[in-house]
């Protein structure tokens, strides 16, 4: 069970830092284009080298066929949407602000969720809804009228990151559940690579980028943002539950809004610690349920 726990907190403290480093990424000049880019790129040769060594060492699992692939392929698209999406929100926006937007793929979930079941949320579950919106309002310092000075079209990339990410969580349990998360995930890498190749052809393996400091970022960004959450997720989670899982991933808005201030020195005022304490209770009320559910489910030991 530690472990388990462990790991999913390292995953969603990897996922935390990634909007730091991005913006560090565009100080240096880069482009949304090559950050994103070569993200993807080294996250592919670093995920598909994982594969090929587990079958050079006949690791075994479960080989995905053709029309898995395909599926899992097409569901990677997602993943790549998330990343354009939400690290052009970071371009815009401070980084503190950025990772308030795709938090609020919390909200979304529960509503399609609605949507496509056809029925209506629960008490709890508009209850968490307000919590999480009025706690973004104070994360985000709204009240103070600073938001005047935000990029509109910002938040809107923001939000389109959040519900593109909706759709992905949506739709990822549906395939590749029987194959190891390093194959799942090169497969999922495959189709976001595909999409941000095509909306943004690879210059940078050609232009000198790469060796002008691009490559340490590609790197970074590779390994804490597409190797790491994955893997790790892949293994903590079935170890802990889901609603566990859940409240610990919230971490990842607690270490990008700190990451923010202190490497970024973007200011973090105390009402928008207090907006994020309101999110963080909100997504743990949100899972109480399923905690207890889980508890009681739990095999009882008994001693003699």
């Amino acid at each position: 069970m530690f472990k388990g726990i462990a790991f999913v907190l390292l995953g969603a403290c990897s996922f935390g830092i990634l909007s730091t480093f991005v913006k560090l990424a565009y100080s240096e000049g880069f482009t949304l284009g090559d950050v994103t880019g070569t993200q993807v790129f080294f996250g592919l040769i670093i995920l598909w080298v994982i594969v090929l060594l587990r079958r050079l060492f006949n690791a075994g699992g479960n080989s995905a066929s053709l029309k898995e692939s395909l599926q899992l392929i097409a569901m990677g698209t997602s993943t790549g949407l998330v990343s354009i999406f939400y690290y052009k929100c970071v371009q815009t926006v401070p980084a503190s602000i950025a990772i308030l937007l795709l938090m609020q793929f919390t909200w979304m979930s529960l509503l399609l969720d609605s949507i496509i079941k056809r029925k209506l949320p629960t008490l709890l579950q508009i209850g968490t809804v307000a919590m999480i919106l009025l706690g973004t309002c104070f994360a985000g310092n709204l009240f103070s009228g600073s938001f005047q000075d935000i990029s509109l079209a910002g938040v809107g990339f923001g939000l389109l990151a959040a519900l593109c990410y909706t759709f992905f969580l949506m739709v990822s349990g549906s395939a590749g559940n029987s194959l190891h998360p390093a194959t799942k995930s090169a497969l999922l890498l495959t189709g976001a690579t595909i999409l941000v190749f095509t909306i943004f052809p690879p210059v940078f393996l050609v232009n000198g980028s790469l060796l002008n400091g691009l490559f340490k970022w590609g790197l970074v960004l590779s390994v804490f943002g597409t190797v790491i959450p994955p893997l790790f997720f892949s293994y903590g989670i079935p170890k802990i539950g889901l609603g566990l899982s859940a409240i610990l991933s919230s971490a990842e808005l607690p270490v990008a809004v700190m990451m923010s201030s202190i490497v970024l020195q973007e200011q973090v005022v105390t009402v928008q610690w207090f907006g994020v304490l309101l999110i963080l209770s909100a997504i743990v009320l949100s899972n109480l349920n399923s905690l207890r559910k889980q508890k009681n489910h739990a095999p009882q030991i008994i001693e003699a």
